[in-house]
């Protein structure tokens, strides 16, 4: 027969996008981004918790588009920015890395499986701290320190935190 490589002569894969109402498109940003300024302050232990980053994660998975994933993390990162005591634009310069990335790594892969979610929530997670250090020294000259194994175990814990919430965030998907 011919020679030409599988790869040329199947179909692309279909994959799914998925679609949110516009109230959950805003609603849960928003309630990340107020659970992440209001929450730490009366009960301190969840102040590990990087809710905006898991929310900029999901939809960036689940839309599946690169320049969708950079609008929704910019959005989110300065919206962040605008209400914490950090510089303007260091969240939304960072969240926007995260949501290209998310989206580009869900054009290769169905991100729908719960292992799958805790690895890239672990190294979207840990992604995000090491990409807002190197910021903070580059652009402000601030000599904040990094500590990978700390990082590490926060890592693991938002990670175990976005399965059960990425679980719960499917359910207000909208099928068509």
């Amino acid at each position: 027969m011919s020679d030409i490589p599988a790869a040329f002569t199947e179909p692309p894969r279909r994959t799914s996008v998925s679609k949110f109402r516009w109230v959950s498109i805003l609603g849960v940003p928003l309630a990340a981004i107020l659970f992440q300024v209001y929450v730490p302050r009366f009960f301190t232990y969840l102040a590990y918790l990087e809710m905006p980053l898991l929310a900029t994660v999901y939809f960036s998975l689940a839309w599946r588009s690169p320049p969708s994933g950079v609008l929704f993390g910019m959005c989110i990162g300065l919206a962040q920015d605008s209400l914490s005591n950090h510089p303007l634009g260091m969240f939304g310069i960072v969240k926007t890395l995260v949501g290209y990335f998310a989206a580009s790594v869900s054009q290769r892969f169905e991100a729908n499986s719960a292992l799958l979610r805790l690895v890239l929530a672990l190294f979207f997670f840990f992604f995000h701290q090491f990409f807002y250090w190197v910021l903070s020294r580059a652009l402000l000259g601030e000599a904040v320190s990094f500590e990978p194994i700390q990082t590490l175990v926060l890592a693991v814990l938002n990670a175990a935190v976005a399965v059960p919430l990425f679980h719960v965030l499917d359910k207000l998907r909208v099928t068509e």
